[in-house]
């Protein structure tokens, strides 16, 4: 919980920082850009890639179907027992967490804090924080996660494990090198995700272990 809090508030800041270093008109259409030397150094340095932009979004499908192959498994819970309060609690839990980062992920299209450096379509799009990149580091973690407490099988968390780090790192470099994003866009990402993430699972772990605190006192008074 204090990784969280401490990753969040990190987040809070460089996104107030991003607004008021290096302000300069560096984007298109003259839109201003925080920290615009290094970001762009570092977009001179990768260039533009659309492939890799058009791939990496095409795979932001994927933690979009985990979302909801858990909302399928809390709802057949949900039917089962006849209860929402006897849903597994870090469910529950995550449900609210995916809420979440889509409130995050809303909030920030709504309000620009740094554009993209390139136009897609024509459009200036809102670049900060990279979306694509909160919703992987934030969705792929819980995968693992979850797989840890659910599954016995270990060459089938082991697969799963190996798929999570390998999927994120590739979306994470892909977003980073094709040129869509600025570096402080995928920086205040992994912030962010990463803050909400270990959040989620304190407060999963938390409620998991009172949860079966109440079993055993529940069968220890029986």
């Amino acid at each position: 919980m204090i990784a969280g809090i401490a990753l969040l508030s990190a987040f809070t800041l460089w996104t107030i920082l991003i607004q008021l270093i290096d302000v300069q008109k560096i984007g298109p259409n003259e839109s201003a850009i925080g920290f615009a030397t290094l970001n762009m150094w570092f977009h001179k340095l990768t260039g533009e890639h659309m492939l890799y932009y058009t791939i990496t979004d095409w795979l932001g499908i994927v933690p979009i179907i985990i979302c909801v192959c858990f909302g399928i498994l809390g709802l057949i819970q949900l039917i089962q027992r006849r209860s929402l309060l006897k849903v597994d609690p870090d469910i529950l839990i995550l449900g609210a967490y995916y809420l979440l980062v889509i409130m995050f992920y809303l909030l920030f299209e709504m309000v620009p804090i740094n554009y993209r450096p390139v136009l897609i379509d024509g459009n200036l799009e809102a670049s900060y924080p990279s979306s694509t990149t909160l919703l992987v580091l934030s969705v792929m973690p819980t995968w693992k996660y979850q797989a840890d407490r659910r599954i016995a099988n270990r060459v089938s968390k082991t697969i799963i494990t190996v798929f999570v780090f390998t999927f994120s790192a590739f979306v994470v470099v892909g977003r980073l090198i094709s040129g869509v994003h600025w570096v402080t866009d995928i920086v205040g990402s992994v912030l962010l995700s990463s803050g909400l993430y270990l959040i989620y699972r304190f407060t999963a772990e938390y409620f998991v272990q009172k949860k079966a605190n109440r079993q055993e006192e529940n069968n220890g008074v029986q």
